[in-house]
């Protein structure tokens, strides 16, 4: 659609309808045409911030400099326009799992040269829409993209498990410092803005009050998001001790020559060390966990060593989570970059409504009480969308869409109303705090 060039999701859905529902993106909610008609219900929802990605292979349709596709950068110079024009913030994310089809026959994302590519990709972004965009996150929830390198069905696809996983974990830490350095010595100066990077973790509770069930816990924390926290927002730098010892030892009984887990050498430890300004959370449950085995070998289930088991969505969790993040990662501010409820579908959702309820309470008092540094809170989503392998089965908008109409026809549920008191009061409506 004008210019864009394929990306690994587009290929997938095309030519892997296995690993689908055989529902594909080519239209999914169609904003790239009803862009205005969605800044429209941002607006009756009293948001002042609207999260949305780039599409990469819309503005590089190679990934490459090569081609820069002019239609591509109108049509997100007139979502931001359009955005501002109505007194709505963009925050955006560089980088939603749609890596150039292109790059991809290149090795992808284990492949240390993307980070090449997407500094020359954010280059771009930075001289189109800087001027305007004070809010980027680099890479939207890294942990579950770069497991599509280690398992089959999620695009790219590749089987590489305990390999494929941790090299794209390493170029895309090295990717985003790079970004950010970028944005700080060449931006910065005259844009004004700030950039961080959306990390993805289930809250991970102990199963029992035992010792050995809370370093599980904790180990499943660094694992999930320490890997790529660690680096970029702790005193240290690096990786996670635990992650560190673990990978090496198990690399090591498996007869290897060298851990399936890279090394950053000393300089890059230092470089990657501080480079956000501030965490980009996404969060929906609750795992709870026990020591153990589980998975292949190799792979990064057995190397981390726990056992889930029950989840379930809970608030207090959520508290624990942003504690322990604000413990670990201290002097970062932290914006709840997705949460939100699934179902089938249904107007009247007061399931996401009792969610939502539960969830901003839980924020507020770790923001009042805990004194959690949280400076903003998107929903996850505005509008049922195109969920991945589950195709449209999946529902997490506040607006519905109807998917068999041409028109793509949005309808507010319940949910959307309450969401418009939060947001137009910036608080929980006091009949909803217990």
């Amino acid at each position: 659609m004008s210019g864009k060039g394929e990306s690994i999701q587009d290929h997938l859905f095309h030519y892997y309808p296995e690993y689908t529902l055989g529902m594909t993106g080519d239209v999914a909610c169609d904003s790239y045409h009803k862009y205005k008609e969605d800044v429209q219900m941002l607006k009756n929802i009293n948001a002042n911030v609207y999260r949305f990605s780039v599409s990469w292979p819309r503005i590089l349709p190679t990934g490459d400099l090569d081609v820069i596709n002019q239609p591509g950068i109108d049509y997100y110079n007139n979502l931001i326009n359009e955005l501002l024009a109505n007194g709505i913030q963009p925050l955006v994310t560089m980088y939603h799992w749609d890596l150039p089809q292109a790059l991809q026959y290149l090795g992808g994302w284990p492949n240390q040269l993307m980070a090449d590519y997407f500094v020359e990709y954010a280059r771009i972004l930075f001289e189109n829409f800087g001027d305007r965009v004070k809010w980027w996150t680099t890479f939207n929830e890294p942990a579950y993209f770069s497991n599509a390198y280690a398992a089959i069905g999620m695009a790219p696809s590749q089987n590489a498990s305990g390999i494929g996983d941790y090299l794209s974990t390493h170029t895309v830490i090295k990717a985003h410092a790079r970004v950010w350095h970028l944005y700080d010595e060449q931006y910065r100066p005259t844009q004004n803005g700030s950039v961080g990077i959306t990390l993805n973790i289930n809250g991970l509770e102990p199963a029992t009050n035992s010792t050995e069930d809370a370093e599980a816990s904790d180990r499943a924390r660094q694992f999930q998001m320490g890997i790529f926290a660690h680096p970029i927002f702790s005193a240290d730098g690096d990786y996670p001790a635990v992650v560190r010892e673990r990978v090496d030892a198990n690399s090591a009984a498996e007869g290897r020559p060298r851990s399936r887990l890279p090394s950053f050498t000393q300089e890059e430890v230092e470089y990657i060390r501080g480079s956000a300004d501030f965490i980009g959370l996404n969060h929906y449950s609750t795992d709870f966990v026990t020591s153990g085995e589980k998975g292949t070998s190799p792979s990064k289930s057995r190397d981390t060593g726990v056992v889930t088991s029950r989840n379930e969505a809970s608030p207090s969790a959520f508290r624990s989570l942003l504690n322990w993040i604000a413990n670990e990662y201290p002097g970062y501010p932290i914006i709840i970059t997705e949460n939100g409820w699934k179902d089938k579908g249904g107007r009247n959702d007061t399931d996401r409504i009792d969610y939502y309820i539960g969830f901003l309470g839980a924020l507020l008092e770790a923001v009042n009480t805990d004194g959690v540094p949280v400076i903003g809170y998107t929903t996850w989503s505005l509008m049922d969308n195109l969920e991945w392998n589950l195709g449209f089965t999946v529902k997490l908008g506040v607006y519905e869409v109807d998917f068999s109409s041409p028109n793509r026809t949005r309808t507010p549920k319940d949910s959307a109303a309450f969401i418009a008191e939060v947001y137009g009061s910036g608080q929980l409506p006091e009949q909803y705090i217990w």
